[in-house]
């Protein structure tokens, strides 16, 4: 590409004085849903038509009228820890880039700040959401689970690699404590599948791949069997789930097949199987990251550019699907080249049509269900939208400095 792209270069700038200016806070796509009577309508007991049909028009006024919802029912913005994981790895990455010691500072005031908020019992170290939250059962806020526990542990580590330091590579440690703790359903004798939190058991792909991923290369930097052996079969799990077109359905086996394959989870997937497939060097991990690139860029892209949320759904075009898009193309292109130009188109279309002159990153475009019409939904998330766009950003450009050089 000869160059890096000063339009990106300006959206990260914009970007990152926003998200100083505003403390670290702000809103998430399922903070207002945390509200009890919101949740009641979430439960199992309230799966009747017309439940759903109320649900979906009090959801439907939460997505038109996002910060008028929010203010009418006092929800305040919030500091996320898993906003703040991908904080710190994406001011590393700026850091590294620009060697802008202002990015370097950044990114440690938010590994202090998890730090000091992390979730410690018997010597391991956990976070959760900052909001109440429905599963299998409800969540209560900042229950321990998988997925931000490893979005805070890519951070630690990420820190570790650059600096050497072993407080980094201790809390790594402790992270992977936490993470064997979470329950597991064992398949067969070479299949497991980790759960999403401590207080329920699911099989979910995206998770049971964080956690695998986690556990392999920590394992394999402190020398701990136990912990490669697990994460070797959650791989056996995920991977021998693929199915025929490459894609992955959100739930495993023997829950029910939820047939839901959606932009973001598939990329966080492929990350996942880019990682193990160089930790591991297996072929049948090789094999499933090429069949499952291949159906994404097949599927999940019109005109090879704007990220649609499904293979057979273009709206909403969300934030969260364009950021990880970006990522995992520019992760993936050291074996799939052309993935980079890809990834740049995916960003400037980003920029150009979801970066509001303020510097943040729009929620997307969504269609309403009832009425059909298209709408832009401008509210600022800072974890589904801020934190996951400085992330893919900061790492495109890094990897295009890398390979300029």
């Amino acid at each position: 590409m000869g160059e890096i792209p000063s339009d990106i270069l300006k959206s990260v700038s914009s970007l990152d004085s926003w998200i100083t200016q505003n403390g670290w806070k702000g809103y998430d796509p399922y903070d207002i849903k945390g509200i009890p009577w919101v949740l009641d309508l979430t439960e199992s007991g309230n799966k009747s038509r017309f439940w759903a049909i109320i649900r979906e028009l009090i959801f439907e006024i939460f997505y038109t009228f996002p910060v008028l919802s929010r203010n009418i029912f006092r929800v305040s913005r919030e500091i996320n820890p898993k906003a703040m994981g991908l904080f710190a790895s994406g001011y590393l990455d700026l850091y590294k880039i620009t060697d802008n010691e202002a990015f370097l500072e950044k990114s440690l005031v938010c590994l202090d700040w998890l730090t000091t908020n992390k979730i410690s019992t018997n010597e391991a170290s956990s976070w959760g959401y900052p909001f109440d939250w429905q599963s299998v059962m409800r969540i209560p806020r900042n229950t321990p689970n998988g997925i931000v526990t490893t979005a805070v542990g890519d951070a630690f580590w990420n820190f570790y690699q650059f600096t050497n330091d072993k407080k980094y590579l201790d809390e790594c440690i402790r992270i992977c404590r936490f993470l064997v703790t979470l329950p597991v359903d064992i398949i067969d004798p070479e299949r497991i599948c980790f759960s999403y939190s401590p207080v329920f058991m699911n099989h979910v792909h995206n998770l049971n791949m964080f956690v695998a991923e986690f556990l392999i290369k920590t394992g394999m930097l402190v020398s701990n069997d136990e912990w490669i052996e697990l994460g070797r079969k959650a791989v056996n799990y995920t991977v021998s789930s693929q199915l025929e077109n490459g894609l992955f359905d959100y739930n495993g086996p023997p829950e029910p097949a939820q047939k839901h394959y959606d932009n973001y989870h598939t990329g966080f997937l492929l990350r996942m199987l880019h990682s193990i497939s160089k930790l591991t060097e297996r072929v049948d991990v090789n094999m499933a990251l090429a069949k499952g690139y291949n159906s994404y860029i097949t599927n999940f892209f019109e005109d090879e550019t704007i990220p649609k949320l499904t293979p057979f759904k273009k709206y909403r075009i969300d934030i969260h699907s364009c950021a990880e898009s970006a990522l995992c193309l520019s992760l993936l292109s050291d074996i799939f080249p052309e993935a980079i130009q890809r990834a740049n188109k995916v960003l400037i279309w980003s920029i150009k049509n979801l970066q509001d002159e303020k510097g943040y990153f729009y929620y997307g475009i969504l269609k309403s269900r009832l009425t059909g019409i298209r709408f832009r939904s401008k509210i600022p998330y800072i974890r589904w939208g801020q934190a996951w766009m400085l992330r893919a950003i900061s790492r495109y450009l890094l990897i295009l400095k890398q390979s300029l050089n």
